[in-house]
């Protein structure tokens, strides 16, 4: 069993129950959601979508579109306010932001195949949006996710992320804001690194600008955690260097991924402090595979169990990665 320092949840590792990237599966293409119109998220298809609220061109084209999404999951501008409903029941409204990132025009296309600038501006465009969600007083904390394959939740194929201004904070990111507070040796994050560094077992990748390890206590097999080296509670606030080193990092795990087990499914989650918060804190980037299933145990307990030990992963991961 090992303790997940930034949640301070229990994770069980049993490497012998698989351990081969063979055990795994590529994503079902054949169950992913079938439109009766064209992709709205291709070019030409523009009209299908509302109007663009951030557009990149390249080429005399468009490389990048953040638009509305058709159908929010949060929307409005009411500020926060709880409504009890009895003893036990307790409602607020939904107000917030739902914006869809389209990163790249190519339909088939994937994170890994963006190229140094592309990749960059992948993090850029998010550094805009954040830093315009950072100064609506409805939106307290932002959050940025890539679902890839249906098995992740991904409605439509077409390469996109979502991000999402909500007018609370979720309960992980304030888990992880009271394990920095918790913490006395430093940054978690930091120590994090140099601990990991010194140990060179669970290190994918490594330079000046920013490390992807996979956790100590990972929960799901391959796992990752990407953090920059250079240290910013808000990814709004971070340099647009060290965001573009995050950005080609982002792209290269999702290749050694792939080149170990294929086109699977995956969920990217960017954590950043919320955006009132001034706590000691270190944004950094979660990749989760999709490859187990969630049992009784796992939902009923919340502890994780994962079949495949951080180590070998990372070993793996890095092995492909040298050769790509």
């Amino acid at each position: 069993m090992r303790l997940n320092p930034l949640n301070g949840r229990w994770v069980t590792i049993v490497p012998d129950r698989a351990g081969r990237p063979s055990d795994f599966t590529e994503r079902d293409r054949t169950s992913e959601l079938q439109l009766d119109r064209p992709c709205p998220f291709c070019p030409g298809n523009e009209e299908e979508t509302p109007p663009a609220i951030e557009v990149t061109e390249a080429d005399g084209t468009w490389s990048m579109r953040v638009i509305p999404n058709r159908y929010p999951a949060f929307d409005g501008d009411d500020a926060f306010a709880v409504h009890n409903l009895g003893p036990v029941h307790v409602k607020a409204e939904a107000s917030g932001i739902h914006e869809v990132f389209v990163y790249a025009p190519d339909h088939d296309a994937g994170l890994h195949e963006l190229d140094d600038d592309h990749a960059a501006e992948f993090m850029l465009i998010l550094k805009r949006r954040l830093a315009e969600h950072a100064a609506l007083p409805f939106v307290r904390y932002t959050q940025v996710i890539v679902n890839h394959g249906r098995e992740a939740g991904a409605s439509i194929a077409h390469p996109h992320g979502q991000i999402l201004g909500l007018p609370f904070v979720p309960g992980e990111v304030l888990d992880e804001e009271r394990a920095f507070a918790r913490f006395a040796g430093g940054s978690l994050l930091e120590t994090t690194i140099e601990a990991e560094l010194a140990a060179d077992i669970r290190i994918v990748i490594a330079n000046d600008d920013v490390v992807v390890m996979c956790p100590f206590a990972s929960g799901v097999p391959y796992e990752m955690l990407i953090v920059p080296r250079e240290q910013h509670g808000h990814l709004q606030n971070a340099s647009d260097d060290s965001l573009a080193a995050v950005g080609r990092a982002l792209r290269d795990s999702i290749g050694h991924l792939n080149a170990t087990l294929g086109d699977v499914a995956f969920n990217i989650g960017i954590h950043t402090a919320p955006h009132q918060h001034t706590a000691d804190y270190h944004w950094h980037v979660h990749i989760w595979p999709q490859l187990t299933t969630q049992a009784g145990f796992e939902r009923g307990t919340g502890v994780m169990i994962n079949i495949v030990a951080p180590e070998d992963a990372a070993a793996t991961l890095r092995s492909v990665g040298a050769t790509t």
